[in-house]
This record gives C-alpha cells, structure tokens and sequence, in this order.
C-alpha cells in the first residue's frame, strides 16, 4: 500500500517561489507516474503537473513557465517547484501516484498540503 506525504506548503506572498515535496520511501516509486494536483476553494481540483515514469512532464496551461515538476527515483520522491506564484493559486495541492498493470489501475492520493498566496 502507498501512503503518499505532502509537504512544504505554507504561506507566501505573490511573486514568491514555494517548493513542494511528495512520496513515500516504501513504495516501488520509480514505476508510478505522479501529478500535483490543487483544489482552490469552492472549486474543482485540477491538474497542475506531472512526470511519467520515464521523466515526460506536463505542465497547465496556467503554470507553464512558472512551476516545473521533477522527480527524484532515488529518493522516491517528486517536487513541484513554484515561482512567481499568484493569490488565485492558493488552495490545497494533492500529490498523486498512478500506475498501470495488466489492466489494473494503481491510483494514490496523499491528504494534500495547504499553500497560501497572499501578502
């Protein structure tokens, strides 16, 4: 079982940078593909970015130029790096874990990690 932890969420004033942390030193991590994931308030979660298991990211549309995912197989853990950050991204980022076997879906959701845009 995976037991995803996010952490390094906090307070930041706009235009900071924030890094966010995620994974669990138990599981096989290398073969998941991880995404962040953020639910602002009173609205949907959404994807943010993600990383396949070969090192292909993505990034929204909205992100793009600003954060950067990356992942550390060694360390079984991927980041969300954020810069220039902005108050309509405040919300609650979940990190999640996903994988494919024969047919079966392996899907994981750390408890997500508060970050707060605001001066």
């Amino acid at each position: 079982h995976v037991h995803l932890v996010e952490s390094g969420g906090g307070l930041v004033e706009p235009g900071g940078s924030l890094r966010l942390s995620c994974g669990d030193p138990g599981m096989i991590f290398s073969i998941y593909n991880m995404s962040w994931f953020r639910q602002p308030p009173g609205k949907q979660r959404e994807l943010v970015a993600s990383i396949s298991n070969s090192g292909s990211t993505y990034l929204a549309d909205s992100v793009r130029g600003r954060f950067s995912i990356s992942r550390d197989n060694a360390k079984s853990t991927v980041y969300l790096h954020m810069t220039n950050v902005k108050p309509e991204e405040t919300g609650v980022y979940y990190c999640n874990a996903a994988f494919k076997d024969h047919g079966l879906d392996y899907d994981f959701w750390g408890q997500g990690t508060q970050v707060t845009v605001s001066s």
